[in-house]
């Protein structure tokens, strides 16, 4: 739904499935629900997790055609994919495969690629689309410099070979696409200064070259393709978890040219470590709620000497607990946004306002913007409600927040 000059939805991959059939049946349910709580009246945009098997199906002309009357009927718009997760993401272990395959492998390439062929079926005339995806890789898996390099060079490859899909695309249906890298803690991109590096020492320099022989152009406009058709996605969860100021992110990415294509507006956990042994204890319990084995959840502690430092994975973090020098932990668990505190938790909810006054100041950093928590099955009891209460209350809470800046 346009709220300003943005497109404003909720990604899809709240709703478990990974299905065509369970996807489809899910916005059928869903989105009628959230209009009818938000009272909205327009069109209303869809920010549609596709799976790799899901979009085999889609991909079918009669599907897509059943797919394309219900939005006419639904008076609904997909502008953006989120084509992160590849496989199985909900009441299964997900952890760190969220990243397989990776962008070093020919199937990412492809599932990325088939998945623009249908967002540019979908999208409406004079829209830009894009689609969210992984930082490459997990950076754990590589055992040196020498081996991450190796996987860079090859994503890079791969990302190249999508820039030429994307132009093509655009030449055929004049529909401007982009694929919106999303840096988060331990990817090999896990902020951005490292989302930059890439750009300056990898993708421009090394990519505009191949593209330029590619599609017979000379290399500056094989680098204006690229940087058109290779953007960010902003997850405020991620970035506040490495303690990024937005206003100073958005300032060193438009410097390095790099544009914003995506904004998932989302809350990371934040828990401000006390003094007392006792406390301690108490908090290690409180903790172990939020250590759940399905998704992976990062921790950067920041430290007396304003340093930082990251721990894997939430349990690892409360083994050190008891004896850590620590000040506060930011826990990459996406929270529901309209909570700015559980119980003696805090969220990165601040971050969020951040942002929007950012975005409300200069409109031009981005169109796109995507309210992202799909822990709701995972989130302990007392903060749950129904799926649909919580959908629309977290976009109303981010349209309130708007109308105030």
């Amino acid at each position: 739904m346009k709220i300003h000059d943005f497109h404003l939805s909720y990604c899809s991959n709240i709703h478990p499935g990974e299905t065509w059939d369970s996807t489809f049946e899910n916005l059928k349910i869903y989105i009628p629900e959230v209009k009818n709580r938000l009272k909205h009246k327009g069109s209303f945009g869809i920010g549609l997790r596709l799976s790799h098997e899901a979009s085999l199906i889609l991909q079918r002309p009669e599907r897509m055609r059943e797919f394309q009357d219900w939005l006419k009927k639904a008076n609904a718009y997909v502008f953006t994919l989120n084509c992160f997760p590849y496989g199985g993401f909900h009441r299964t272990k997900v952890k760190e495969n969220v990243h397989m395959p990776d962008w070093t492998t020919p199937e990412r390439k492809d599932y990325t690629i088939r998945s623009f062929r249908i967002l540019a079926q979908l999208l409406p005339e004079g829209m830009e689309g894009g689609i969210s995806t992984s930082p490459l890789s997990y950076r754990h898996w590589f055992s040196s410099e020498k081996k991450k390099n190796e996987a860079i060079q090859k994503s890079t490859d791969h990302l190249i070979e999508v820039v030429e899909e994307l132009v093509k695309i655009h030449q055929e249906t004049g529909k401007l696409l982009h694929l919106d890298i999303e840096p988060e803690p331990d990817g090999i991109l896990e902020n951005s200064d490292e989302l930059v590096s890439y750009f300056q020492n990898w993708l421009l320099p090394k990519g505009k070259m191949a593209l330029a022989e590619k599609l017979g152009v000379s290399t500056v406009e094989a680098e204006e393709l690229i940087k058109t058709h290779i953007q960010a996605c902003y997850d405020v969860c991620h970035f506040a978890i490495v303690y990024e100021n937005p206003a100073d992110t958005f300032q060193k990415l438009a410097s390095a040219g790099i544009q914003i294509g995506k904004i998932q507006i989302s809350a990371a956990l934040k828990v401000m470590i006390p003094e007392s042994a006792v406390e301690r204890f108490t908090l290690s319990k409180r903790l172990e709620e939020f250590a759940e084995s399905t998704y992976l959840h990062q921790v950067v502690a920041r430290k007396k000497d304003g340093q930082f430092a990251s721990y894997p994975d939430l349990p690892q973090a409360i083994e050190h607990l008891g004896k850590t020098k620590d000040l506060e932990w930011r826990i990459h668990f996406h929270v529901p946004v309209f909570l700015e505190n559980y119980g003696s938790f805090q969220s990165t909810q601040r971050d969020i306002s951040l942002v929007l006054n950012q975005i409300l100041t200069n409109p031009t950093l981005t169109k796109h913007l995507e309210v992202e928590t799909y822990t709701w099955e995972v989130l302990p009891e007392d903060t749950h409600l129904t799926l649909g209460e919580s959908i629309a209350r977290e976009l109303s809470w981010v349209i309130e927040e708007m109308r105030k800046e």
